[in-house]
């Protein structure tokens, strides 16, 4: 990948607002503007056109079919990361990717090991529900997803009381954080959608030790 940005990787960056999402149970929050309009176009062409996109067949319930979206796996050291019985194994961060990774830890006081890209080419690609709860990312994980592109409904529902649900719109350029218990006690999920739409990504940065 060519190089992000010529000047300060800081100077292109907003200065995200931050929401926290009204839920039980959980510590979500929001930054609607985390990345300005001109980085985030920037780095979705980047990521399109210079990532090492797999797609895998996933097997639920007794059935094997095609993933319904792309992913990649970035890392800082060469832990495996598996989840429905899929274990992929990390590529080297790019300089780019890890200029994004600074920019979350400095906002969200994290540290990152790993990010898993997703890529959702139309509304036919989705992610059923599930938690971010592998026994790699350990207790109470913290996810960060930066979303490109393409905006989708992002859905939660708790696992136990299932009549709390929560939804919201992610945003080019924006960033979810789920932390505290939220993937002990929550699902989510980015279900299909019959509108056109185009192309979406989405960077999850996790902490495998």
């Amino acid at each position: 990948m060519a190089n992000l940005v010529k000047n300060s990787a800081m100077d292109l960056f907003a200065n995200p607002n931050e929401i926290q999402l009204d839920m039980l149970d959980a510590e979500v929050y929001y930054y609607p503007d985390f990345l300005n309009k001109k980085l985030s176009d920037s780095l979705l062409k980047l990521l399109l056109d210079g990532t090492p996109w797999q797609q895998d067949d996933i097997t639920v319930f007794g059935k094997t079919y095609p993933q319904p979206r792309l992913t990649a796996l970035y890392g800082e050291n060469a832990r495996t990361y598996t989840y429905s019985n899929i274990t992929m194994h990390p590529n080297e961060f790019t300089n780019e990717l890890i200029e994004i990774k600074n920019r979350v830890e400095k906002s969200t006081k994290y540290i990152f090991t790993t990010c898993l890209l997703n890529l959702y080419r139309d509304g036919n690609d989705s992610n059923g529900w599930h938690s971010d709860d592998e026994k790699e990312l350990g207790t109470n994980p913290i996810i960060a997803s930066l979303s490109l592109g393409a905006e989708r409904i992002f859905h939660f529902k708790h696992k136990s009381l299932t009549h709390l649900k929560q939804k919201l719109v992610l945003h080019h350029g924006s960033l979810l954080l789920m932390s505290g218990k939220t993937q002990h006690n929550w699902l989510h999920q980015l279900p299909k959608t019959k509108k056109k739409i185009g192309k979406r990504i989405n960077l999850t940065f996790r902490n495998i030790a």
